[in-house]
């Protein structure tokens, strides 16, 4: 026991020996003012915090290499654009890349920060704004991750190399044996979903199809028949990539998503939101039938979401403040702006869509934001998402009294997700009513639920298949300045190209970090990626990178547009 204990200890060393990212001279960032909540220690906790997402062991990913033969953790990710976490444990961890327990022992994964801090660069200096959109190519990481564990599998010295860093300089014949089959065993599911659901062309940098990869996973990697689990049927391209949506006024808006379609507004309701991002970043969820379960399933059988860390999370979000402007204000020019900005929309104005007013109250005092929902022209391409069809799996004839209609042997994902979702939350939160023996309990009650998991009923409502509306949310816009490229689907790179008509907007730009404070949003010339975002018209509305739509303000005077923005830079 001693000997393994060492073994362990030793090994450890190591991996953290391998994360560790080189000494650099690059300047640390600078921090931007987001409210007196937001200290060192609650950034720290948001950057490290474990939410239940599961990579892989933290040893393999320490062990695996680039094409160039340099580790693939090297620069913590910053080929992606990922940010270094200088208070990472192990150290060479990039923000947002967390450590958590799983079945192989101490594993990496992911939390919100990973995809939800910007950096931004302005005239040499950069800028980190905790909460804001990633400027990060999540696809690229998915690719190579993909690339490099079958080089392990295809390439014997690969694999020897590989065998030696994870398990030790001289391993059994027994043991390599053993770790080749874990890892073919991780890789089957993995290369199946990236075969299936990566699209050509991709992403890029600051854009994912958030929605159809949660589907993805969810229905093709979790509710099949064991031992893989899979039903590579459900797997379909992710066409509908969307812009990275900042953080600081998520937990107040009463409803989220871009298409608006979770309620929230409480605890619950945000618990559900962040607990189907687990769902679709890693974690592991195999639900199975349960007969003897209220709810016929049991959700929790093999589940890696951390709840109590979800819920860390959620309280760390709300002290989240929109970032301060930095820079010089015209403040003259920002009070013009104010006035246009007060506006009724058909004068121009921004603050019927995007001003701050009261939101419904789903649980005693905790008040939101109005989020109005609604179709502006822009890009339509995902709701064919929403509308997408699976086969249901073990969750076949699933169900939740008084909260969700049984499972169809096919039907949405967007019920799929939402009935894992809740099974989940009401498993772990009400387990006397899991029970079958306690379904006496309930005979006769209009609910079993307490009023704030009652309002699970508004986490998931798909939009009602009627005349075609394609509408999206529109926030409150504080930090707004921060959260380039815009509209829902990242199509537009400045709030001065968004106030063009869409047939005036720029057709391609490049996406990156460089900054450009006079147009608001990104700069024309980027160096951290070679991306060029190629859009399309008002002609072809549902390509997925339609930068049609959204009119407002277009018809304003230069000196208007001008002074717009200056009040914009504000909020």
């Amino acid at each position: 026991m001693r000997n393994g204990f060492a073994f362990w200890i030793g090994s450890m060393a190591f991996t953290s020996a391998m994360l560790a990212p080189p000494p650099s001279s690059a300047a640390a960032p600078l921090p931007i003012d987001q409210g007196k909540e937001w200290t060192a220690s609650a950034q720290k906790d948001f950057y490290s915090r474990d939410q239940g997402s599961r990579i892989m062991p933290l040893s393999w990913i320490a062990a695996l290499k680039q094409p160039n033969g340099e580790p693939f953790m090297a620069d913590s990710l910053s080929r992606y654009g990922y940010l270094p976490n200088k208070a990472s444990h192990p150290p060479g961890l990039p923000v947002g890349f967390t450590v958590g327990s799983g079945s192989n022992g101490q594993e990496i994964g992911m939390n919100c920060s990973a995809c939800h801090t910007r950096q931004i660069e302005v005239n040499g200096s950069l800028y980190r704004i905790d909460g804001g959109p990633g400027i990060v190519d999540f696809q690229s990481f998915l690719a190579d991750l993909d690339k490099a564990v079958n080089t392990v599998l295809t390439n014997q010295q690969a694999f020897t190399e590989f065998a030696r860093a994870v398990l030790g300089p001289s391993p059994t014949s027994a043991d390599k044996t053993k770790l080749g089959q874990a890892l073919q065993a991780w890789y089957l599911p993995y290369h199946t979903l990236m075969k299936g659901a990566l699209p050509t062309p991709p992403w890029g940098p600051a854009r994912l199809d958030a929605v159809a990869m949660i589907f993805n996973r969810l229905t093709g990697l979790d509710i099949g028949p064991p031992p893989t689990y899979m039903i590579p049927e459900n797997i379909k391209p992710a066409t509908a990539p969307v812009r990275y949506p900042f953080l600081w006024n998520a937990a107040i808006q009463d409803k989220t998503q871009w298409p608006g379609f979770a309620g929230n507004g409480n605890n619950i309701l945000g618990l559900a939101r962040n607990l189907g991002e687990v769902y679709g970043v890693f974690g592991v969820f195999h639900p199975k039938k349960d007969a003897w379960r209220l709810l016929g399933i049991d959700y929790l059988h093999n589940n890696s979401a951390n709840f109590q860390g979800l819920d860390a999370l959620e309280d760390l979000i709300r002290k989240i403040g929109p970032p301060r402007w930095p820079w010089k204000v015209d403040q003259a020019l920002a009070t013009k702006g104010k006035a246009i900005f007060a506006r009724k929309t058909d004068q121009g104005g921004c603050v019927e869509c995007h001003g701050i007013s009261p939101g419904q109250t789903r649980f005693f005092e905790q008040k939101t934001w109005a989020t109005p929902v609604l179709d502006v022209g822009t890009d339509s391409r995902e709701y064919d998402i929403l509308g997408w069809t699976v086969k249901t799996g073990v969750l076949e004839g699933a169900k939740i009294p008084f909260l969700a209609q049984p499972l169809k042997p096919v039907d949405t994902a967007f019920n799929v997700l939402g009935l894992s979702v809740i099974g989940s939350i009401l498993q772990h939160y009400v387990p006397v009513l899991m029970k079958a023996e306690d379904q006496a309990q309930v005979k006769g009650m209009q609910s079993p639920f307490t009023p704030e998991t009652e309002s699970l009923k508004d986490a998931f409502k798909a939009p009602a298949p009627t005349t075609p509306s394609y509408a999206y949310e529109s926030r409150v816009l504080e930090g707004i300045w921060a959260a380039a490229p815009y509209l829902h689907n990242g199509s537009v790179p400045s709030l001065a190209e968004l106030l063009k008509p869409a047939a005036e907007r720029v057709s391609s730009f490049k996406v990156g970090p460089a900054y450009d404070l006079v147009n608001v949003g990104l700069a024309v010339d980027q160096t951290k990626f070679d991306y060029t975002l190629q859009t399309t018209d008002c002609s072809d509305r549902n390509s997925g990178n339609s930068r049609c739509g959204h009119e407002f303000g277009t018809t304003l005077s230069a000196d208007e547009k001008k002074a717009l923005l200056e009040y914009l830079k504000t909020l």
